[in-house]
């Protein structure tokens, strides 16, 4: 018995399949944001400067960019899975459909059905002498018929898990505005992907301001605490790059995370109740913050939406005066506010938030 387990430790070993939250819950889950990027987002990028600069041809590749959002996914997905050339390339088939089935729910289930379909098609490929046939046929069969059961049952409870989170902030727009916008905010900083979870969970409307507030209040917040030790470099890495810079340090020292994080607290709620900024653009630009101002890029995007469904005449000057205040001016201010009697106390000292830039 030993031996057998042995064996299928080996083997498993030999297909490099590693059953661990690591390798599904971060690698995979942050290479589906990636994906998400590099077609869903940057596809609406392109479609909206096309759209406000009237270059027709903006629009059409923004539209082609958007509809590969399903492959993107699942390739990227199986990239860091590491999977085999022929497997990698079957997943976009698999994306399409999960994507397809799963309906606004669509990125949680690709990013379930594609690891399924990705971990068979490694046990097999090269296990044949018709490899060409049979590593695709398993990888695209198993992909899809998987996506045609499971799919749509998990984008409705995705979608479910989604809105609910939306009704309780409409409902209770302060105290969800704190829990949202600290819970993402924190989330972008740690190495999950922000990014894909509101992609996932479709986190738009007033959820998903208070989720760029959180976003932005740890990037804005971290990049501005630590301008002292890191100059321009470290401001612009981490104001729009990521927080995530600042991983290595928090393990050191986890009190230097509380200043961003109350700031996160502040602004959720000031955009939820005060400026009540909805972010109805694609929810993936919800967990982005400052990241290539992808999150702002976003709250626009979802202006234009709703004066195109007829919900909003327009946008007016409290709409950028809350979004600029809410994005960048309230964290750059509240966090070093925050952290100065914590370095005051030593809880946070000299160099604790210096990065290897």
């Amino acid at each position: 018995m030993s031996g057998n387990k042995k064996g299928i430790k080996a083997f498993l070993a030999k297909k490099d399949i590693v059953f661990s939250a690591k390798r599904y819950g971060i690698d995979a889950l942050g290479a589906m944001a990636q994906g998400l990027f590099a077609s869903l987002l940057i596809g609406t990028i392109l479609k909206t400067l096309g759209q406000q600069a009237g270059i027709e041809v903006l629009v059409e590749i923004g539209n082609f960019a958007q509809s590969a959002t399903g492959p993107a996914m699942a390739v990227a997905i199986g990239y860091a899975l590491k999977c085999p050339p022929l497997v990698l390339f079957s997943l976009v088939a698999v994306g399409s459909a999960a994507n397809s089935l799963g309906g606004a729910g669509g990125p949680l289930s690709v990013l379930v059905i594609t690891i399924f379909a990705a971990e068979f098609g490694k046990l097999v490929s090269k296990e044949t002498k018709i490899d060409i046939i049979v590593t695709p046929s398993v990888t695209i069969c198993i992909g899809i018929l998987l996506s045609m059961w499971w799919a749509p049952s998990i984008g409705a409870a995705a979608s479910a898990v989604g809105n609910a989170i939306k009704w309780a902030t409409e409902l209770q727009p302060f105290f969800m505005g704190i829990a949202v916008s600290v819970i993402v905010g924190m989330t972008l900083t740690l190495p999950i992907s922000s990014a894909a979870i509101c992609a996932a969970l479709s986190l738009t409307g007033l959820a998903g301001g208070a989720a760029v507030a959180g976003c932005c209040a740890q990037m804005v917040g971290f990049a501005v605490m630590s301008f002292k030790e890191n100059k321009w470099g470290g401001l612009l890495a981490q104001g729009i790059g990521t927080s995530m810079l600042q991983v290595a340090n928090i393990v050191k020292n986890p009190l230097i995370w509380i200043p961003p994080t109350l700031a996160a607290a502040i602004t959720g709620p000031i955009a939820t109740c005060v400026f009540k900024m909805q972010m109805n653009g694609d929810a993936v630009a919800a967990g982005m913050g400052t990241c290539g101002f992808v999150g702002q890029i976003g709250v626009y995007t979802g202006w234009l939406n709703d004066i195109a469904a007829g919900t909003k005449v327009g946008i007016t000057s409290m709409d950028w005066i809350g979004m600029v205040l809410i994005c960048f001016v309230l964290p750059a201010v509240l966090t070093p506010i925050i952290a100065y009697p914590m370095r005051k106390k030593g809880l946070i000292k000299e160099n604790d938030l210096k990065l290897d830039l």
